[in-house]
């Protein structure tokens, strides 16, 4: 196996950091906030840019191997990709520093947490990107104030594989914004400029678009999570219930009046109760296509129930999804036989398998 290290100059925590190259302009500097699959994927990007970052995580093993090694991502190839960071600590270890741009990156879950440790340090005209899966922000404003809060859409294909290692599971959309919307301001711009050391990042003036577009796929994954095969064969096999579970979503964006954004392969509006069924189906096509041309084939939430161990990830808008979804008239049906399924795969007291989602598809016909 080759390993290739970006053009940074190696530094390891605790050691003062080297002055940027003076024959490029200077580079902001970025706390990263969760190093684990999404936040070590952008520290990666914006460290081999050049940019001073610092990355925070509560991992102990996973700190001290960026600090020993740095931080790696893994090629397709089986290439490992490392870069060196400024400094990688325990939250209880890091210096008192002044933090101008933070990326969380952390589970939705530990937004509470991580947005508490942030707001001491944050500069006065300091800002948190979140980016996280769900809608976090109203958490992270909390603790720092709306003001300093931007929001980020995230569909990157990654995992976390180890302690200083996360994967490169294929190009992913990413998009930038202010949490309620409108156009982008000067800090969202610099911040999207910035991620494009990472790919085709979009500022963009519709966030809840791109957000509500990803639950709809998301469900379709997490369909996908309850067999030990890869995503598109899933997709594939099981179209009548990928497009059911992301018609919920879909439809309880468009009622609450979301205007709707495509991304990667994922077309939501084929989903809706709109859509033409030769619609529906082609979008379905497009997008087994699109997934079995990326090299990650499982997705992050079966990494962490059978890999890793632990729960799906909870918090963030889920819990008043329902009652959004009820106000404007949807009823939640798929999403939740398949998140009950889940609990039970990550409880232990059920398998992976297609029999799983077969039961399923059998309840479902069970009560039409």
């Amino acid at each position: 196996m080759s390993t290739t290290t970006a053009p940074t100059t190696p530094v390891v925590a605790g050691s003062p950091v080297p002055a940027l190259d003076p024959g490029r302009p200077e580079r902001a500097a970025y706390t990263v906030v969760g190093a684990g699959a999404i936040g070590g994927t952008l520290a990666h990007a914006l460290a081999g840019a050049g940019h001073e970052v610092t990355v925070i995580d509560t991992d102990a093993a996973h700190v001290a191997a960026i600090r020993e090694h740095g931080l790696t991502i893994r090629r397709p190839d089986g290439r490992d990709d490392v870069v060196r960071v400024a400094g990688a600590y325990l939250p209880d270890e890091a210096p008192e520093r002044t933090v101008d741009r933070a990326v969380l990156a952390t589970k939705s879950q530990h937004t509470a947490t991580a947005a508490a440790w942030l707001a001491p340090r944050l500069a006065a005209d300091g800002l948190v990107l979140s980016a996280q899966n769900g809608h976090n922000e109203q958490t992270i404003a909390e603790e720092v104030g709306a003001h300093r809060v931007l929001g980020a859409f995230v569909n990157i294909f990654t995992d976390y594989l180890g302690p200083g290692v996360v994967s490169d599971g294929g190009v992913g959309a990413v998009a930038v914004g202010l949490p309620d919307g409108g156009a982008p301001d000067a800090r969202v711009l610099a911040v999207a400029e910035d991620l494009r050391a990472y790919g085709d990042v979009v500022a963009t003036a519709n966030l809840a678009g791109y957000r509500w577009g990803k639950q709809g796929f998301g469900s379709i994954l997490g369909l996908t999570t309850l067999v030990d095969a890869p995503i598109a064969d899933v997709v594939d096999r099981y179209r009548d219930l990928a497009a059911a579970v992301a018609r919920e979503s879909t439809e309880v964006a468009i009622r609450s009046g979301v205007v709707l954004e495509r991304f990667d392969a994922y077309e939501p509006y084929a989903f809706s109760d709109a859509a033409p069924d030769l619609a529906r189906e082609r979008a379905l096509t497009r997008l087994v296509r699109w997934l079995r041309t990326q090299p990650k084939d499982r997705s992050g939430v079966f990494r962490d129930i059978a890999v890793r161990r632990r729960p799906r990830e909870t918090g963030g808008d889920r819990s008043a999804y329902p009652e959004q979804a009820a106000a404007v008239g949807v009823d939640l049906v798929v999403g939740p036989l398949v998140a009950r399924a889940l609990d039970e795969v990550a409880a232990g007291t059920r398998e992976f398998g297609w029999h799983t989602v077969d039961e399923i598809r059998a309840e479902l016909a069970a009560r039409s």
